[in-house]
Parts: C-alpha cells; sequence; structure tokens
C-alpha cells in the first residue's frame, strides 16, 4: 500500500464507492439537530449530532433537498405543531451520499415526527419522575399566597401579546384595585428559555433584579392589611410566568428539570399561564397554581380582592344590623325600667287607697314603737292632707 500513489479525486472516488457502498440504499437515523438553516434556493442545510453526558460524540452534516424540504417539513409542523428547528431529536429517513468537494453528508428523503414528540413525551415522564422522587411536585402548594397580593413579579416578554393583555387587564380594572408590577424578561421558547426563566426567578428572590415597574398610579407601598408577616423576607407577593400558548413543541421548555425545579424551590408563591386549555406542563404541576391564559390569571388577583371587598360589605352590614339589633334591645330594656318605675311611683299606691304616715318632722313613720301619745302626724291621701294627733298607742305582742 505504501507504494501506491493516487490523485486526490482518485482517492475521493475510491473513498466516495466504498462509503456509498458500505451502507447502500435509505435507512432511518436518529439524531439531534445542532443547527440548520435554509438557504435562498430553498435548500436545508442541518448538523446532526449525538451526545452522551453532555459531550458531542457524533456529527454529520445533512441535506434536505428544497423538492423534499417542502413537504416534509409542512408535514412535521403539521404533526407537532412546530417546524423543525435547532435541539429537536428527530429520526430521519436518509441515504449516504460522498462529494469530492464536500465529503460526507446524508441526504434527507422523510422525517417521522411521531419520534420527535415521542421522545418529547418520554424525557417528560422522566422529568416528572425525578421531580416526584425528590419531593418537588407539592413543595409549592404548602405555601400560603397572602390575603391581599399586591407586588407581583412578572416573567415574560415585553413584547408578548399575553403580556401586555395581562397589564390591561389587570391595571384597568372597572373598581379601580391597585397592584405593583415589575416586568423581568427572560425568553419564553425555544433554546435558553428554562435557564433563563429558572434565573429570573433567582433575581426576583435575591430583590436585585433589573425589573420594569407599572402599576395604576397608586404608588409602592400597597395594602397593610392581610398577613402581613407571609413572605415578609421578600420582595414580591407572588411570581407570574406568562406566556399565552403556542406550539407543542415550542413550549417543551416548560417541561425541563431545571426550570421545574427553579419554580419548586421559589420560597414565594409562584403562578403560571404558559399555555392553552390542552396544554398542561410540568411547570404547571409544580407551580403553587396554574392558569390557562394571562386574563385568567389577572381574574385570579381581581377576585381576591373583589371576594375581600364582598367580605367588608357583609362585615359592615352585620355592625350595622348589630348596631340595630342593640339598639332595639336596649329601647326595650329602657321601656322595662319606665314600667317597673312607674309601678313604684307612691302615687300609684296612693291611688289604690294607700296612706302614707309622715313624723312631726315630714318624714316617713315606719314603726309605731317610735311614735308616742300626743305626736303629731300627717296622712298623705290621694287627694290631699291631714294633719292628726295620736291619743291612744297599742302595739302587737312580738312573736
Amino acid at each position: 500500500m505504501g507504494d501506491i500513489c493516487l490523485d486526490l479525486t482518485e482517492l475521493q472516488a475510491l473513498i466516495k464507492d466504498g462509503v456509498e457502498d458500505a451502507v447502500p440504499g435509505t435507512f432511518w437515523v436518529r439524531s439531534e439537530i445542532a443547527s440548520i438553516a435554509v438557504k435562498g434556493a430553498g435548500h436545508c442545510y442541518m448538523e446532526l449530532c449525538q451526545s452522551e453526558k453532555g459531550r458531542v460524540v457524533a456529527q454529520i452534516r445533512a441535506i434536505i433537498w428544497s423538492s423534499v424540504y417542502r413537504q416534509t417539513a409542512m408535514y412535521f409542523s403539521s404533526v407537532t405543531g412546530t417546524p423543525l428547528q435547532q435541539g429537536q431529536k428527530v429520526m430521519l429517513q436518509v441515504y449516504l451520499q460522498y462529494s469530492p468537494l464536500y465529503g460526507l453528508s446524508l441526504i434527507v428523503q422523510d422525517i417521522n415526527p411521531e419520534f420527535t414528540l415521542g421522545d418529547a413525551e418520554a424525557r417528560r415522564r422522566e422529568t416528572s419522575q425525578r421531580l416526584e422522587k425528590e419531593g418537588l411536585l407539592d413543595k409549592q402548594g404548602r405555601l400560603r399566597l397572602k390575603d391581599l397580593p399586591y407586588r407581583l413579579a412578572v416573567i415574560s416578554s415585553a413584547e408578548a401579546a399575553g403580556y401586555r393583555d395581562f397589564v390591561r387587564h389587570l391595571h384597568e380594572n372597572a373598581a379601580g384595585y391597585g397592584f405593583s408590577t415589575r416586568l423581568f424578561e427572560a425568553p419564553m421558547q425555544g433554546a435558553g428559555c428554562a435557564q433563563g426563566i429558572a434565573g429570573a426567578i433567582g433575581e426576583i428572590v435575591s430583590g436585585k433584579g433589573p425589573g420594569n415597574e407599572s402599576g395604576n398610579g397608586l404608588g409602592n407601598a400597597g395594602p397593610s392589611c392581610g398577613n402581613a408577616s407571609d413572605n415578609a423576607a421578600f420582595p414580591y407577593d407572588a411570581v407570574l410566568i406568562l406566556r399565552g400558548g403556542g406550539a407543542r413543541l415550542d413550549l417543551g421548555c416548560y417541561d425541563e428539570y431545571e426550570l421545574c425545579r427553579a419554580i419548586a424551590t421559589c420560597p414565594i408563591p409562584v403562578l403560571t399561564a404558559v399555555g392553552h386549555d390542552q396544554d398542561v406542563h410540568l411547570c404547571d404541576a409544580v407551580a403553587y397554581e396554574a392558569l390557562k391564559t394571562p386574563t385568567a390569571l389577572a381574574d385570579r388577583f381581581l377576585d381576591i380582592y373583589a371576594r375581600a371587598d364582598a367580605a367588608l360589605d357583609a362585615l359592615s352590614q352585620r355592625l350595622d344590623n348589630a348596631s340595630h339589633t342593640r339598639k332595639r334591645l336596649l329601647e326595650a330594656r329602657l321601656d322595662m325600667l319606665e314600667a317597673r318605675l312607674d309601678a313604684a311611683d307612691p302615687r300609684r299606691l296612693l291611688e289604690r287607697g294607700f296612706v302614707f304616715v309622715l313624723d312631726a318632722e315630714g318624714h316617713p313613720l315606719k314603726s309605731a314603737a317610735s311614735c308616742s301619745v300626743g305626736d303629731s302626724l300627717t296622712l298623705v291621701l290621694r287627694d290631699g292632707k291631714l294633719r292628726v294627733g295620736v291619743k291612744e298607742k297599742d302595739l302587737y305582742p312580738e312573736s
């Protein structure tokens, strides 16, 4: 072999024949999309890779020619709800091609979208089992939301329609309830989503984040009532994660362990609104409470204040009713006392034929023994007085 001398084109031809003959025809390959780009002619160029323990152990270029890409990409998107993109696990039907200029490539003929969905679901199950094993699924449920939560930390994108809907619905409420909201921006889908939201949670808890505040002109003090001791060590009463729905795979970051752990271990109640009715994510399972839409989340806080208002009105009515009841009871007692006083009025006794006897000094005479023969007495009757003298005194024998 050392005596053989080949031109580069001859060598490439030998390699081409050897590679393409080694795996003839089409076959299916499982891999991850490391990068993807669609060029002007409509051809799709990808770098595929395989990782083990966080390290890339294999990598190859793949091409989907424009004639195939239009159909396969449309079908993949219709099944998964999201376009082909970096980070996805895919199963591709390919054949090998070796070019003297560009080297080895995989030419993609078809894509199995069910594999991508199945991989995402498998990773979701693994994460759920890990969270359950670590006791994180119900950790937030042991927290308590303040009676009147006022300081709200919001994690979202400033440009997201769901965030704008939330702010408008919350701050422009007809009842005029006041809230202080501060936005902590983070990517809400795709690569870096889980890490970005987890980082925002850390900033919120530390109180060092660069969030942007909004409110309705009622200042920052907030209401003083409620269980003020709860979350007293933290600058916010609740953490809200808003997105408002999206494609199924676009929301895969909300099933990632790093984000779920950050939510579960947050010492402040975390409420989520990241999907529509058909979307249930692990971040919803570990959160204090999950709502379907940002406006529903805004209504959650408005309802808290509305119920507090109703309770105050009911208490006020009870106090008012108690006041009237107390007044009626006092009036009845007064009437009773007046009746008793009236019944005890000496004039009532005189009208019934009784006589009052007064001694010479005008004091009521209570005993015959205190009187002597010859004493002057005054008899008080209903219609006048009689002045008399004592002629005789007979005492009853003591019993």
